[in-house]
C-alpha cells in the first residue's frame, strides 16, 4: 500500500481517494480499517461508504459485514447504503446478510431499500423471496405506500403472476398514472389485449409511457395494424414511441415501412433505433443493407454499442467481409468496449466463418470466461477449415473446463471428422454420445456420420445406419449418402437415392441438377430432358451459383454468367489469361458438372463462368501482390474449379480461401488444406 499521510488534516481526504473505484487486497483493506477506528473516521459516513464498497470491488463481502455489525453507532443510512451496493454487486447472500443484520441491530429498512430488493427479485425472478418481503413491507407498515404497492405489482408481473399482481392493483387506495402503467404493462405482457385497451382508455391521466406501453403491446401480439393506430394518435411521441412502431415493423418483416418511419424521425434517432434496424437487415439476410447503414450511422456520430458490434459481425460472418470485421475488432479495443461472451462470442464466429483461425484462436484465448457457445463457435469453425483434428483437441480442453457438450458441439466434432478422414475418431464419439456424455443423436449428427462413412467409402455402413435411424431419413442425410455416390462414381445407387430426394422435396432444383449431371454424364440425354422436363412442369429452378468477394470494404456479388457488373469487360479478358496460364500449367477442364448436349469447347466456356472463378478474378485484379483472395459461395463448388483454383494460387503465388457451403479450401502453392478430401 502507499504509504498514508501522517498529518490527519490530509488523512481523510487520502483515504477517501484512495478508496473511490479501487480494488484494494485484503491487507490494504485492514490498514485503512484500522485508520478509520483509530482516528475517529467510523463517524464519517461517506467515508464509511466508500469503505463498505470497496470491500464489495474487492470481494470481500463478509469483512464489510462484519465491520457493519461491529462499527458503534451506525447510522440506518449506512446500512441502507450497503443493502444498495450489495444488490448492485449481485450476490444474493450478501445482501441477506445485510439485511438480517439491520433487523438484529433494530435498523429499519426504508422505502427505497424495499423497492431495491423488489427490483432485484424480480430481475432475478425469485418469486419466494419477493414474496416474503412483500410480508416485510406489511410487518413494517408500507401497506398504502404508493411506491412500494407500485414495485409490488411490478415484480408479481415480471414473475409471471398476474392473479397478484391484480390483486395489489385492486387493493390500492388510489392509483397513479405510473401505478395504471405498470398494470397495463403486466396486462400486455400476459396477452390481455383487451383488459390493457380498457385500463388504458378509462386512464384521465396518460403520459408517453401509457402510450408506449400500448404500441408495444400491440407489437408484440403482431396487431401492426392497431399499433400505428395507436402511435398516429400519441400527443406526446417520444424516441420510445417511435423505436416501438419501428421495431413492430420489422418484427413483421415490413421492413419498408420500418425504413420509410426510420427516415422521418430524422436527428431524433438514437444508438436503438440504429440497431433496431441493422438487426432486421441481418434478420432478414440483408447483410450488404445492414453494413452500409452502419457506415451512416457512423458518418452521422451515432456512437455504437456492444450490440451494435454483435449484429454487425453476424453480417460479416455471412458475407465473409474480413476486412470490416477486423475495423470492427479494432474498433471495439479503441473504444475500450467490453468483449464479454456474446461479443466474444461474436468476434470468433466472424474470423472463424472469414476463414481467420489465428485470429479467432487468439479472441478465444484472450477471453477471461468462455461459456458453451464460445467453444461450440470454435470446435465448429476448426471443423469447417478443415483442421478435424484441433477440434478433436478443443473438444478434449473443453471437457477439462468442466463444461458439458451440447448437440451442437457434437455437430462439430463429427463434421471435423468428415472433412478430415478421421473415420475412427468419428464412431467412437458417436457412440458415446447418448452412453457417455447424454446428448441423444438428432438428424444432423447421423447427417454426419452417413457423410463420414461415404466419403470414406463404406457405403453399405451409411445405407444400415439410415435403415436403423429412428427417424425417417431428410435431406441433409439423403443428401450426405448422395455425394459418396457421386464420389465413388455409384451410378445406380446415385439415381435411386435422387429419386427418393424428389420424393422428399419436389421443389428443390439441386435434385434434379445432380440426377440431370448423372444421366449427362452416361451420355442419356433423353433422360437429361425428362429432367428438365419435370423442372419447367412444376416451377422448379436452379439455385445459380453467387459468389461474393470483399475489395476495399465493399462486398461485391457476381452470379454464374452474369455480365452486369460494371467492370466485367476487364474481369472477362482476365479470364482469358487465366484460362492461357492454366492451359500452360497442364490443366484440362473437367466439364463432367456441365449437363448440357453441347460441344465440349462450349462446356469449358461454361465452366470458366462459374461464379468464383469470377470472384478470384475481380480479387487479383482489384487487389496488391501477395493479398489474400477471400470469396464466400452458396453452393459445394465444382471439381473443375477446385483443381484450377489450387494452380490459380500457385501461379499467382496468391493464397485463395474459398467458402463453400460446405466447408473451407484453403488454396496455397498450388494445393489445398482439404487435401481433396472433400
Amino acid at each position: 500500500m502507499n504509504t498514508i499521510p501522517k498529518n490527519l488534516s490530509y488523512l481523510a481526504d487520502y483515504l477517501g481517494l484512495r478508496l473511490q473505484n479501487a480494488f484494494l487486497n485484503f491487507s490494504e483493506l485492514q490498514q485503512i480499517h484500522c485508520q478509520i477506528l483509530t482516528n475517529g473516521y467510523f463517524h464519517s459516513n461517506s467515508l464509511v461508504t466508500n469503505f463498505l464498497s470497496s470491500c464489495f470491488r474487492s470481494q470481500k463481502s463478509r469483512y464489510a459485514s462484519v465491520f457493519l455489525q461491529n462499527l458503534p453507532g451506525a447510522e440506518p443510512s449506512l446500512w441502507n447504503s450497503m443493502i444498495r451496493v450489495s444488490l448492485e454487486s449481485g450476490v444474493c447472500p450478501d445482501f441477506l446478510g445485510f439485511y438480517n443484520g439491520m433487523l438484529l441491530n433494530d435498523v429499519a429498512p426504508s422505502k427505497t431499500s424495499f423497492s431495491l430488493i423488489l427490483r432485484s427479485c424480480a430481475i432475478s425472478r425469485e418469486a419466494q423471496l419477493g414474496e416474503a418481503f412483500h410480508c416485510q413491507i406489511l410487518k413494517m407498515g408500507f401497506e398504502f405506500d404508493m411506491i412500494l404497492q407500485t414495485g409490488l405489482l411490478d415484480f408479481y408481473a415480471k414473475v409471471g403472476d398476474l392473479r397478484c399482481a391484480q390483486r395489489v392493483f385492486m387493493e390500492m387506495p388510489r392509483r397513479d398514472v405510473v401505478a395504471n402503467n405498470a398494470m397495463i404493462s403486466a396486462l400486455s405482457k400476459h396477452g390481455h389485449i383487451e383488459e390493457a385497451r380498457n385500463l388504458f382508455d378509462n386512464m384521465t391521466d396518460r403520459n408517453s409511457c401509457s402510450w408506449n406501453s400500448m404500441i408495444t403491446c400491440y407489437c408484440k401480439l403482431g396487431d401492426i395494424s392497431s399499433a400505428r393506430l395507436m402511435f398516429d394518435g400519441n400527443p406526446v411521441k417520444d424516441v420510445v414511441s417511435w423505436n416501438a412502431i419501428i421495431d413492430g415493423y420489422c418484427k413483421s418483416k415490413q421492413l419498408e415501412a420500418a425504413h420509410q418511419l426510420f427516415l422521418s424521425m430524422g436527428s431524433a434517432r438514437n444508438s436503438v433505433t440504429w440497431n433496431t434496424m441493422i438487426s432486421a437487415y441481418i434478420q432478414s439476410g440483408e447483410f450488404g443493407t445492414a453494413i452500409s447503414l452502419f457506415q451512416q450511422m457512423q458518418s452521422e456520430n451515432v456512437k455504437p454499442t456492444e450490440v451494435t458490434m454483435v449484429s454487425l459481425l453476424s453480417a460479416c460472418a455471412h458475407l465473409g467481409a474480413l476486412d470490416m470485421g477486423e475495423w470492427i475488432h479494432g474498433y471495439v479495443r479503441a473504444k475500450r468496449l467490453k468483449i464479454d461472451v456474446v461479443l466474444g462470442n461474436a468476434l470468433i464466429d466472424m474470423y472463424c466463418k472469414c476463414g481467420n483461425l489465428e485470429a479467432a484462436l487468439d479472441v478465444f484465448h484472450g477471453l477471461s470466461k468462455r461459456n458453451i457457445f464460445c467453444w461450440n463457435s470454435i470446435i465448429v469453425g476448426l471443423a469447417m477449415n478443415g483442421r478435424g483434428e484441433e477440434s478433436i483437441v478443443a473438444f478434449t480442453a473443453m471437457e477439462k473446463e468442466g463444461i458439458r457438450p451440447d448437440g451442437v458441439t457434437f455437430v462439430g466434432v463429427l463434421s471435423g471428422c468428415s472433412h478430415s478422414g478421421l473415420l475412427s475418431a468419428g464412431r467412437r464419439y458417436f457412440s458415446e454420445m447418448l452412453g457417455v456424455y447424454c446428448v441423444e443423436p438428432g438428424i444432423e449428427h447421423y447427417g454426419c456420420m452417413v457423410d463420414l462413412l461415404g466419403r470414406a467409402g463404406h457405403i453399405k455402413e451409411a445405407l444400415e445406419l439410415i435403415r436403423t435411424m429412428p427417424m425417417k431419413p431428410n435431406s441433409m442425410v439423403l443428401g450426405s449418402l448422395l455425394r459418396a455416390c457421386h464420389i465413388h462414381n455409384d451410378t445406380k445407387l446415385g439415381e435411386q437415392v435422387t429419386q427418393q430426394l424428389l420424393e422428399l422435396d419436389p421443389c428443390d432444383g439441386g435434385n434434379y441438377v445432380f440426377l440431370s449431371n448423372l444421366y449427362a454424364s452416361l451420355n442419356r440425354w433423353d433422360d437429361v430432358k425428362i429432367c428438365r422436363k419435370l423442372m419447367n412442369q412444376r416451377g422448379v429452378h436452379k439455385t445459380p451459383g453467387c459468389s461474393s468477394i470483399e475489395v476495399n470494404n465493399i462486398v461485391h456479388e457476381f452470379v454464374a454468367g452474369d455480365a452486369s457488373h460494371p467492370r466485367f469487360t476487364e474481369i472477362n479478358g482476365f479470364l482469358d489469361e487465366i484460362a492461357k496460364q492454366l492451359e500452360g500449367l497442364g490443366h484440362v477442364p473437367n466439364t463432367s458438372s456441365v449437363l448440357h448436349d453441347i460441344e465440349e469447347e462450349e462446356k469449358e466456356g461454361a465452366i470458366r463462368y462459374h461464379s468464383e472463378r469470377i470472384a478470384v478474378a475481380f480479387g487479383l485484379m482489384s487487389t496488391p501482390p501477395g493479398r489474400t483472395i477471400r470469396v464466400v459461395k452458396n453452393l459445394r463448388t465444382c471439381s473443375d474449379c477446385h483443381s484450377a483454383m489450387k494452380l490459380i494460387s500457385d501461379a499467382f503465388n496468391r493464397e485463395i480461401i474459398v467458402r463453400d457451403r460446405k466447408r473451407f479450401h484453403h488454396f496455397r502453392n498450388g494445393s489445398c488444406s482439404c487435401n481433396d478430401y472433400w
